[in-house]
């Protein structure tokens, strides 16, 4: 399949008015079963309870079967069963899971749609895209305002954008590269399926669940046509001075020389979503102004200058060491203290399941992941203090693995200058 999708891949890039009329076809019997070792076997079941390791039983009749259901037009997706995870906010993040075997399929279909689209999307779009990390995107994001004219910022948030995905308008976009109706079909008939809670059915007449393999590349496809292009083909065309844009996924940041162009441009995206019946939330999106001179215009009037928060970091205006504009960034305060809650937790829930030397182990492994995705440059006093406060977690639940304490702090560090926990690292700097 790899070498059918680099030539789709190639015919997609040299030719960007190709119409792709038969691509149905690849989702074969041996397609579908590398899709299947592709995916995680320790997902949670979906609305059907087949687990991995079940259908890997008997996974040649199974795909068998599967392949002929799609041919025949007998093929329906399963409705997804919805669960909800707790977000930094308090509130509860909606999260779709597909059968097994509709995830096989899905994968197939996103391989597809990553072939034929990823030479198309714009440079400066970054989520969930091969080679493109969140990092990335902070490095872009600092590499605009520090090397540009920026002096405001438009902060924007999709009011509820997965759920809110016009399929017709989605639909459009893909025919723009797609001609292949069964294929097309297919899709239609993941994003009607439908959703399971709490043993209760309901349609879905909008929105791609959140969750499902599919949905990050329908939602890029979606914000290409209706935010990117529109962007790129007529703001930056339009305005007086410098614009820029960095988008991960849904969320993205608008940078912005004048004012007079921050407040047109503002105008002019919400009536762009408007008509792609999506909304800014006005809540979360902000102007804001920002660059080398905010904080003595903020002085100027009094208050601080403004912070906006982007990927889990709160971004501020901050001055270097010779006395020059630099952007800050440091852990978004919600994100931090829910970080800390989670491992404090998790310390309480296994303290007695584990030996010492074990619980270091998984320690060791959850604080080298803070540290590998917080540790950016000008982060480093947040990554510090979460150590800091992860010593005084450990501290506090290994004394009460019984009801008499095991360590002071004398012991205590005795012991982790023998076995260190890793320390605090900048692992992404965006100053080289």
């Amino acid at each position: 399949m790899e070498t059918k999708l680099n030539l789709i891949s190639k015919i997609a890039e040299e030719d960007k008015s190709c119409k792709f009329k038969n691509v149905v076809h690849l989702l074969n019997v041996c397609n579908l079963k590398e899709c299947f070792y592709m995916l995680n076997k320790n997902k949670a079941a979906g609305i059907d309870g087949v687990s991995y390791s079940e259908y890997a039983e008997d996974l040649d009749d199974n795909l068998e079967n599967l392949v002929n259901r799609m041919k025949s037009f007998s093929y329906k997706p399963q409705p997804v069963k919805r669960v909800y995870i707790p977000k930094s906010n308090g509130k509860q993040r909606p999260l779709g899971i597909p059968s097994l075997e509709d995830k096989i399929v899905q994968m197939g279909i996103t391989r597809i749609l990553s072939a034929i689209y990823e030479n198309d999307f714009m440079y400066f779009s970054y989520g969930f895209r091969p080679n493109c990390s969140c990092h990335d995107a902070l490095q872009e994001l600092d590499s605009i305002i520090m090397s540009h004219s920026v002096n405001h910022i438009i902060d924007a948030d999709i009011e509820g954008f997965f759920d809110n995905v016009d399929h017709a308008w989605l639909m459009r976009c893909l025919e723009e590269r797609i001609s292949d109706k069964n294929f097309l079909r297919l899709i239609v008939r993941f994003l009607k399926s439908g959703i399971i809670e709490e043993g209760k059915f309901s349609k879905t007449e909008t929105g791609t669940p959140q969750g499902g393999i599919l949905s990050p590349i329908l939602a890029n496809i979606y914000l290409h046509y209706i935010l990117d292009l529109w962007f790129e083909k007529k703001i930056k065309k339009t305005a007086k001075g410098y614009v820029g844009i960095v988008r991960y996924a849904d969320d993205f940041i608008i940078c912005v020389q004048y004012k007079e162009d921050v407040h047109r441009i503002f105008f002019e995206l919400k009536n762009r979503l408007s008509k792609f019946n999506l909304s800014l939330s006005a809540e979360k999106t902000r102007i804001i102004e920002f660059g080398r001179y905010a904080v003595e215009n903020a002085r100027n009037k009094g208050k601080k200058a403004s912070t906006f928060d982007f990927l889990g970091f709160t971004h501020y205006c901050n001055i270097s060491r010779k006395g020059n504009f630099i952007v800050g960034r440091k852990t978004n305060r919600k994100r931090f203290t829910s970080k800390l809650k989670e491992l404090n937790k998790w310390l309480k829930s296994v303290r007695n399941l584990f030996k010492i030397k074990e619980l270091w182990k998984l320690l060791s492994s959850k604080l080298r992941g803070h540290f590998q995705y917080y540790g950016v440059s000008g982060n480093y006093n947040s990554i510090q203090n979460f150590y800091y406060y992860t010593l005084k977690l450990v501290f506090k639940w290994i004394n009460r693995r019984s009801q008499k304490k095991s360590c002071n702090w004398e012991s205590f560090n005795i012991y982790l200058n023998k076995y260190p926990l890793p320390k605090p690292k900048i692992r992404h700097s965006f100053y080289v």
